[in-house]
């Protein structure tokens, strides 16, 4: 027989190993890590929509008046335990008026303290002619404290027949009897208020000479004309240096001798660099004597 198996008639055949089938390798699947813990995350969640909730309540409380209602409570009920102002102290006024600070202060809708808006009451403060500046502040529980810094009296304007107090930087401080204020320089013409620190800085350079002044003039809105006490008026050139050079050399020469002043002159124009030309009776004088000698005959002496 060969080396092959015989099978018998009629039996099964041999059965063969079954082979599983092969299936193809599925990679892992990936995974994401939160970095909070499912419970803390659940957590956050309820609180934003706490949050937001609260919120969506606040915005209808607010249409519907009920802070403001509360508010307007609470400064009532504050005012009723005596934080309420009922003392003004007032500092710093000289020539101001007090009664407009008073206004300043209490013409707010309330008196309470807790509701006093104090940059309001600078604000209304520094409306005021003779305010520069305030500092205003809160003593409770009843006193407001006012602190004000007033504006300097510099100058008399006189413009279209009016006279006004102004201070260096032109403003109007609104006197009743500006005559107390006298003895300040004097400055004249259409907008010589907002140039009067100018003259005054001018006229500063000379004290000696200042004193004889009666006004300043402004000429053309560029230069000045000085008005002395008696009569004389001297013309100075248009730029600031040239004019305190120009007025420096004439008070040199009304200090010289008998001096310039009160002598028959009715006006000195140095407006041209290193000249002066002198107008007035004086020179007229002079001038006809100065003729009248050229004119005359020689006298011949006799031996």
């Amino acid at each position: 027989m060969s080396a092959a198996v015989a099978l018998k008639r009629g039996a099964a055949p041999p059965r063969r190993k079954a082979t599983k089938p092969r299936v193809a390798a599925v990679p892992p699947r990936a995974t994401v890590s939160l970095p909070v813990s499912r419970g803390r995350l659940v957590r956050h969640l309820v609180i934003g929509f706490g949050v937001l909730g609260l919120a969506a309540v606040a915005v209808v409380a607010t249409f519907a008046g009920v802070p403001q209602r509360w508010w307007a409570d609470a400064v009532a009920a504050s005012a009723r335990a005596g934080f309420e102002v009922r003392h003004v102290e007032i500092s710093g006024t000289r020539e101001s008026p007090k009664l407009p600070v008073y206004d300043a202060a209490l013409s707010g809708p309330t008196n309470a303290m807790i509701s006093i808006d104090l940059r309001a009451i600078r604000a209304r403060l520094l409306q005021q002619p003779w305010v520069a500046d305030a500092t205003v502040s809160r003593r409770l529980p009843d006193t407001l404290a006012i602190d004000i810094v007033e504006r300097r009296p510099a100058a008399v304007w006189q413009y279209q027949q009016q006279l006004k107090l102004i201070d260096a930087t032109g403003k109007d401080l609104q006197v009743a009897h500006i005559e107390r204020y006298a003895g300040l320089p004097m400055v004249t013409g259409a907008g010589a208020n907002l140039q009067a620190a100018d003259a005054l800085a001018l006229l500063a350079g000379q004290p000696g000479l200042a004193k004889r002044v009666d006004a300043a003039m402004l000429v053309g809105g560029r230069r000045w004309d000085i008005k002395f006490k008696t009569g004389e008026v001297l013309a100075l050139p248009d730029t600031p240096a040239a004019a305190a050079e120009s007025l420096k050399r004439f008070a040199g020469y009304q200090a010289a001798g008998d001096g310039l002043l009160g002598r028959g002159f009715s006006r000195f124009d140095m407006r041209l660099p290193g000249k002066m030309l002198v107008r007035g009776d004086a020179v007229k004088a002079a001038l006809e004597a100065a003729a009248k000698a050229a004119r005359a005959p020689k006298q011949q002496l006799a031996i």
